[in-house]
């Protein structure tokens, strides 16, 4: 949905990496390629996203499309969850869902409404540090631990890690991190 000036609706963009949230998944927290049953619900981050802010949410999923080739099933399954696939192509040595989202991000500058950026990815700081400058909401999704230190200090960004806070996983996941006290559950582990 493109936001006109008369629309003053304040909304949540939520930008989805796809390659890099994937491929975090699978070579840092799992040690293989995610089977279909070990990746994010995705229909559980638009929800979070939307409950958390209390506001529509524009949800856009990048995907590399270089190949020419797109995923038909997952493509469909996107649209049913609400999400606008956006395949970008490109020369082989171009990293279109970074140019892609580094476009986007900075697209939303004059747009009214608030950003959720899911993705580990450090090359996303200075569009994120000029969003920071205007009071809008914004935040990372990802697994804690991985997320850009960069990104995840810019002032006002808050850190939503996607097994912990968002639940977006059926199972819990193979992972090593540090456990705020409060948060412990031994039972996880028994």
């Amino acid at each position: 949905m493109v936001q006109t000036e008369t629309d003053n609706t304040r909304r949540t963009y939520l930008l989805v990496d796809g390659e890099n949230i994937d491929a975090t998944l699978g070579m840092s927290v799992l040690g293989h390629r995610p089977n279909p049953d070990q990746r994010p619900r995705w229909d559980r981050i638009t929800e979070f996203a939307q409950r958390t802010w209390s506001q529509p949410v524009t949800a856009l999923f990048f995907l590399n499309a270089t190949s020419g080739q797109l995923p038909m099933s997952f493509i469909q399954a996107l649209l049913a969850m609400g999400y606008q696939p956006i395949p970008l192509s490109g020369s082989p040595d171009e990293s279109v869902v970074d140019i892609g989202i580094q476009r986007t991000l900075e697209a939303l500058g004059p747009r009214i409404g608030d950003v959720m950026l899911a993705s580990h990815d450090g090359d996303f700081v200075p569009q994120v540090q000029r969003l920071a400058t205007d009071g809008r909401r914004l935040a990372v999704l990802g697994f804690r631990e991985f997320i850009s230190a960069r990104l995840a200090e810019i002032s006002g960004v808050t850190v939503y890690d996607l097994e912990d806070h968002i639940k977006a996983f059926t199972e819990p996941l193979p992972r090593v991190r540090v456990i705020p006290l409060e948060s412990f559950d031994p039972t996880r582990y028994l």
